[in-house]
């Protein structure tokens, strides 16, 4: 389900009132990213290009912590996602929809570390029975592959 967003364009203006006081008038846009609400002030890229970042998404969060419990597995520090839960004192259940997160595309996972999904993409669309074909995942996201890199040689 898609939230409308709120978009107001235009410059940024100030007016002085006869008092002294100020009022700065400044155009927003108010997104969905990756499970939240941001208020982007003049676009989302700050004036270098970049993408300004205040910490962690939610969805990297969670990316992190199902590829955490699979090396978990994979060392054999656990037998089950039972033990991993109650380790975390997690649910089961909650431990294997993370653990969907790490058979995602690749570049749906550099996407979700870079923050560059497009809006309204939700970590529970992810979570729960995500496709298991990458141009499936793609196709439901609505992204598109990266294209292929070139190896030593020049090769692809």
């Amino acid at each position: 389900m898609s939230r409308p967003t709120l978009a107001v364009a235009g410059q940024a203006s100030e007016v002085v009132a006869s008092d002294g006081s100020v009022v700065l008038n400044v155009p927003i846009t108010l997104r969905q990213r990756s499970g939240r609400r941001m208020v982007a002030v003049g676009g989302l890229r700050c004036e270098s290009g970049e993408r300004t970042r205040t910490g962690a998404t939610p969805l990297q969060l969670a990316l992190a912590r199902g590829h955490r419990w699979l090396r978990m597995i994979e060392a054999g520090e656990v037998s089950s996602l039972r033990e991993i839960a109650q380790r975390d004192g997690a649910d089961h259940s909650y431990v294997a929809k993370h653990l969907n997160l790490t058979l995602l595309a690749p570049d749906i996972v550099t996407a979700i570390l870079e923050d560059t999904l497009p809006d309204g993409v939700r970590l529970s669309a992810l979570l729960i029975n995500p496709p298991v074909l990458w141009e499936d995942q793609r196709a439901a996201l609505g992204t598109t592959p990266a294209p292929p890199r070139m190896r030593k040689g020049g090769r692809k």
